[in-house]
């Protein structure tokens, strides 16, 4: 997902999303969903949360 897509989810969150990492960005919006903020941390390619949203981002960032 591009970051332009990204910081629309945010703002319809009521987040802040300007002057903030992708990878940042997206944790606050899994924290404000109630979720785990786990994005990028999948670092050995290992993630139980099959239907996150950001799941094929994330090993990616992961990797980076």
């Amino acid at each position: 997902m591009n970051l332009q897509d990204i910081r629309a989810i945010a703002r319809d969150l009521k987040l802040k999303p300007s002057g903030t990492s992708k990878a940042e960005l997206v944790r606050q919006i899994q924290r404000r969903e109630g979720n785990f903020d786990c994005y990028a941390t999948a670092s050995l390619g290992v993630c139980d949360q099959s239907a996150c949203l950001w799941r094929k981002d994330c090993f990616t960032a992961a990797r980076q």
